[in-house]
C-alpha cells in the first residue's frame, strides 16, 4: 500500500522564488535563507518520495474571486507555472497523479468533506518555491505532485480544527490506495507576515516559535487555536498556517501512533518583509 513517510512544512515567499530565478542565492541578504534549505535539499535526496501531496493556497491565479473553492485537489495530469503578472517562473512543468488524487478525492469526500476537482490550472509560486527550495533547480521534478489549494485569501476560511482533521482522512486515503507509494505531504505558507494596512511588516519571532513548538509537541491544541489569533499575533497573511495542520493531521501520531522525528527546524527573518520557517518530520 502507499505510505506517507514524512512532512515538510515551509514558507512559499514568493520574492524567494524571484532570487532563486536571478541567481541571488549567494548574496548576502539571501544567503542564510538558503542556507536553512542545504539540510533539506540533501535530506530529500535521501528521502526521495514518489508523490509530493502539496497543500498550499492559489494567489489569485488558477481561482479569483468570482470563485474560491475552500478545498481544491488537483486530479489531473499536468500543471503548467503561472503567470504572476511578469511571466511564468524558468522552473519545469508539474506533474501529476491522476490515480491517486482521485482515490484521495473518492475517500475524503466518502468522509464527508468537500473537495473541488481541478482537473487543469495553473500553479503559481505557492507550490513552485517549496519545489524549488528542497528540489533546487532541475530540468524536472523529481517526483510528481498532487496540488492541494486551501482558501486563506477570501473569509471565511477553514478552521485549524478542520485543517488538521482533514489531515487525518487524507493519510487513511493514501494507505488505502494498493500501490506501493512513498508518499509526502508538504505544508506550505506563513509564517507571520502581513501585506497591506498599517502593520504592514509585521513579524513575530516569539509567536512562530512557539508556533512550531506547538506543532511539533501538541498539534491537537494547537488546531484549536481561533482565527484571531492568527491574524492578531502572526498578521493577516500568518492565517496561512492552518495549512500546516493539513500536514501535521497526516502524520502517525495523529491517528495514535509513534511521535515523528524532527529531522530539521530552521527559522529566519527577514525574507521580503516575511518570516521564513521550515519544518521536517519523519514518521516512525
Amino acid at each position: 500500500m502507499a505510505k506517507i513517510t514524512a512532512s515538510v512544512y515551509t514558507s512559499h515567499v514568493p520574492a524567494i522564488g524571484a532570487a532563486l530565478d536571478l541567481n541571488k542565492q549567494n548574496e548576502d541578504y539571501w544567503k542564510p535563507v538558503f542556507a536553512g534549505y542545504d539540510f533539506g535539499k540533501e535530506w530529500i535526496k535521501q528521502n526521495k518520495p514518489d508523490v509530493v501531496f502539496l497543500v498550499y493556497n492559489d494567489h489569485a491565479t488558477a481561482f479569483s474571486l468570482d470563485l474560491i473553492p475552500t478545498f481544491a485537489i488537483g486530479t489531473g495530469p499536468f500543471y503548467p507555472p503561472a503567470d504572476e503578472g511578469w511571466g511564468p517562473r524558468p522552473v519545469p512543468p508539474v506533474i501529476g497523479h491522476p490515480e491517486l488524487a482521485a482515490h484521495i478525492a473518492q475517500s475524503v469526500i466518502q468522509e464527508d468533506f468537500d473537495l473541488t476537482i481541478v482537473n487543469k490550472m495553473d500553479v503559481d509560486h505557492g507550490l513552485t518555491v517549496p519545489l524549488s527550495l528542497m528540489f533546487g533547480q532541475p530540468e524536472a521534478w523529481p517526483c510528481t505532485v498532487i496540488p492541494f489549494a486551501v482558501n486563506v485569501v477570501q473569509y471565511p476560511v477553514p478552521s485549524g480544527r478542520r485543517c488538521f482533521e482533514l489531515g487525518k482522512a487524507i493519510r487513511r486515503a493514501v494507505e488505502s490506495f494498493d500501490k506501493d507509494l512513498n508518499v509526502q505531504i508538504w505544508g506550505t505558507g506563513g509564517m507571520s507576515h502581513q501585506l497591506q494596512g498599517p502593520r504592514a511588516g509585521l513579524i513575530n519571532r516569539e509567536w512562530d516559535n512557539k508556533f512550531l513548538d506547538r506543532l511539533i509537541a501538541n498539534p491537537d491544541s494547537l488546531s484549536q487555536v481561533p482565527h484571531i489569533e492568527y491574524v492578531r499575533e502572526a498578521g493577516s497573511e500568518g492565517i496561512e498556517l492552518v495549512m500546516w495542520l493539513i500536514a501535521r493531521g497526516a502524520m502517525a501520531d495523529a491517528v495514535g501512533g509513534e511521535a515523528p522525528t524532527v529531522a530539521q527546524r530552521f527559522y529566519h527573518v527577514p525574507a521580503s518583509n516575511t518570516a521564513v520557517g521550515h519544518l521536517i518530520l519523519e514518521d516512525n
